[in-house]
């Protein structure tokens, strides 16, 4: 079996540039631990959080649970120049850049610098987390709402 090309680990230190939260249209996914991470950092109950902060989003005739985003493309938990919901952000916003589709290629992982400036920037992330990433988020089955 090929050796990851990350297999000496990769550098990455978000720079709180906030483009992975902003700006652009995109999903976040939730899984089950995500919502009630959620739950509990805002006191809500189910109904009430999947209602204002949730939208369905059709994959192919099947429906998964993303957050809600504002009219400007911004996180629905985007507040005063950060995350609202910081300590309970799901797990696809903890695990970035750490995602499969970025990890395919070195030329994938420096293409991400192009819109994230913390590529190539810090302290290593080893291997072992890397992956540890890639398997949580295979591990932890993404919501899907019918």
């Amino acid at each position: 079996m090929k050796e990851p090309f990350y297999k000496n680990g990769l550098k990455f230190q978000c720079q709180r540039c906030s483009g992975c939260c902003r700006f652009e249209p995109g999903y976040v996914f939730l899984t089950e631990d995500d919502v009630t991470s959620l739950l509990d950092v805002l006191k809500m109950e189910r109904d009430a959080f999947l209602e204002k902060y949730c939208v369905k989003v059709d994959i192919g005739g099947s429906y998964r649970l993303s957050l809600a985003e504002k009219e400007n493309y911004d996180c629905i938990f985007w507040e005063n120049g950060g995350c609202s919901v910081y300590e309970g952000r799901p797990l696809q916003c903890r695990s970035y850049p750490f995602w499969a589709s970025n990890l395919e290629s070195p030329e994938d992982w420096d293409a991400l610098g192009c819109s994230c400036p913390g590529v190539n920037k810090g302290c290593i992330h080893t291997r072992e987390e890397i992956e540890d990433w890639l398997y949580q988020r295979k591990a932890h089955r993404l919501i899907e709402w019918r």
